[in-house]
């Protein structure tokens, strides 16, 4: 997998918008960043769309900026000329496709049937856009095609929204879905670039998911810890659960037996989506502590740390 589809498996969500008017470019690329989206798809059939991508690309250097609805090798190259960094089409043109692979251009083309999927690898990738997403038989659909091509992702675009955009990305064979609930017309239009940033920072959140598991608390000692343990148990009305390096009180209090990380303990939160929520807060500024990480037998990331406190608490994140 190219680094620009690697990159879209970190965002999980790429807004795909359509600006009729380049002044719109600016502002709106402007929302997306401070919404936590630093992405777009900037769909090539409005006339102002080549030059909306080149206002991006060199206003926004940060974002991900590319052209969708491409039809033709021309727009391909009117596209890429203008920023442009992947290249999206609705349907499966082996021209077009073949053009940008020789390019050396990311393409993901639409498919919906396992037809197109083999054409997509015959001519060397492993990710398509799956397309319309819900009209075409949505999740069940995708997974009944992805069952034999076992080295194909998708990216479904078509229909998501914020209430199916979890049951999606759950799915390990998509690396994220093409949106538009963030960006519609109707806000454009009316230049509310507040509300999009709001609504991208609440599709942003919906993703990851984030949930406060439980707190721990550090303490001088086992007897100390057993103790406050009582107090909390009684608090509650909870068990005390003793393991080997401390004690839960049901599951929201964690009762270090001896200093732990932290000056005071630690949070944990729980995300739907560990290394996309590493991606999305690194961007906000914070730093994590890789030799925090813990993998399960897969490989996979399901522990991490941030590297400073907050108010005297180590933070840790956990897969859910």
């Amino acid at each position: 997998m190219n680094k620009v589809l690697e990159e879209f498996s970190k965002i999980g969500i790429i807004p795909v918008i359509a600006l009729d008017n380049v002044e719109d470019a600016a502002p709106l690329a402007k929302a997306l960043c401070d919404g936590g989206l630093p992405c777009a798809e900037v769909t090539f059939r409005t006339a102002a769309a080549e030059e909306s991508i080149r206002i991006m690309s060199e206003q926004f250097p940060e974002m991900l900026v590319g052209a969708g609805t491409v039809l033709t090798t021309e727009q391909v190259d009117r596209a890429v000329n203008a920023g442009a960094k992947f290249i999206v089409s609705p349907g499966l043109n082996p021209k077009v496709v073949k053009y940008c692979v020789e390019k050396g251009i990311p393409v993901t083309p639409g498919c919906s049937n396992p037809s197109d999927v083999e054409v997509a690898i015959e001519l060397g990738l492993d990710v398509v856009k799956f397309f319309p997403a819900e009209a075409a038989g949505g999740l069940s659909m995708i997974k009944s095609m992805a069952a034999p091509y076992t080295k194909m992702k998708f990216m479904p675009t078509g229909g998501i929204n914020a209430k199916n955009l979890t049951s999606y990305l759950d799915f390990k064979k998509i690396i994220a879905c093409g949106g538009s609930w963030m960006v519609n017309k109707d806000m454009i239009a009316a230049k509310d670039w507040d509300g999009i940033t709001a609504l991208t920072k609440e599709a942003v959140s919906t993703m990851l998911g984030f949930k406060l598991l439980h707190v721990g608390v550090n303490n001088a000692s086992e007897e100390v810890a057993a103790a406050e343990s009582a107090k909390f148990a009684t608090l509650l009305g909870e068990n005390v659960k003793v393991g080997n390096s401390s004690m839960f009180v049901g599951s929201l209090i964690e009762m270090m037996k001896n200093p732990g990380r932290g000056t005071n303990g630690h949070i944990c939160i729980q995300t739907n989506y560990l290394d996309r929520a590493i991606y999305h807060l690194e961007k906000r500024g914070f730093v994590f502590d890789e030799s925090s990480f813990k993998y399960n037998d897969k490989g996979e990331l399901t522990v991490a740390y941030l590297k400073d406190e907050i108010a005297g608490f180590a933070v840790h994140f956990n897969q859910k």
